[in-house]
């Protein structure tokens, strides 16, 4: 009678300016102005887990057999990657970055001091 419409699992896979590793700062939100380190990318979705920002607490319940105590755990929740802006480790400012190719393959740069970024 009705077609069932499947919604696609994944769309595009977006391009990100932060990467693994990446020092970053936040731009707004309830963390604005904190800094830490990238833990993860999820391309797929454009988020990105980053170390000491943005935490839920998660309550849980004992578990013996799973070696798991009991009580409220502050865990990393994702962010946008489009709320994040990437400090240049060679200024130590927050910092827009560009890229061009070399003989090695494409790489990062920072547009305030002109300071490559990562490797």
């Amino acid at each position: 009678m009705y077609e069932r419409q499947n919604k696609p699992t994944e769309g595009p896979r977006l391009k990100s300016h932060v990467k693994k590793g990446d020092t970053v700062v936040v731009l707004s939100g309830k963390d604005r102005g904190k800094q830490g380190k990238v833990l993860r990318v999820n391309p797929a979705k454009g988020t990105a887990i980053v170390e000491r920002v943005n935490f839920f607490k998660k309550h849980t319940r004992p578990n013996p057999q799973k070696n798991q105590k009991g009580g409220i755990l502050e865990r990393e929740s994702p962010i946008r990657v489009d709320k994040l802006q990437l400090i240049c480790p060679s200024c130590g400012e927050a910092a827009r970055t560009g890229s061009h190719r070399t003989a090695e393959g494409t790489s990062r740069y920072c547009k305030k001091c002109k300071a490559e970024v990562g490797k």
